[in-house]
């Protein structure tokens, strides 16, 4: 059985100026070229190359959920060291006293959680719109 070799054995050597270097390098990176080579020999033998687009909204949308995140594992942690006292907990008055220091974690846990929800229907409608 034969294989087809894809070998590329042949080289092709040219000199650039630093900005024409410079300019091929910065259209390869908007390329999906992993390596100066492939885009190199993808433009010259004239082969479709892939352009990466980037999506303005989405980066604004990621960059907010990023932030939320950190944010909702801050509180998730709050909340797991609560609940993990109130498990030691041995009467109805320390109960009591918990319900009422951890208010305020679920009142911020609550508004995250809402603000989630808005940002993605905001995002969500823009998509759709």
């Amino acid at each position: 059985m034969s294989e087809k070799e894809d070998n590329r054995t042949k080289w092709l050597h040219i000199r650039l100026r630093p900005d024409e270097y410079n300019k091929i390098q910065e259209l390869r990176s908007k390329s999906i070229s992993p390596k100066m080579s492939d885009y190199a020999r993808r433009v010259i033998l004239k082969l479709p190359v892939t352009i990466r687009q980037r999506n303005q909204s989405m980066d604004e949308f990621m960059a907010e959920m990023i932030k939320l995140r950190a944010e909702l594992s801050a509180i998730g942690n709050n909340f797991n060291q609560a609940v993990h006292k109130l498990h030691l907990l041995k009467n109805v008055n320390d109960f009591k006293t918990w319900v009422m220091m951890n208010e305020t974690t679920k009142l911020a846990l609550m508004e995250k959680i809402e603000e989630i929800k808005s940002r993605i229907n905001q995002f969500a409608d823009q998509w759709l719109g």
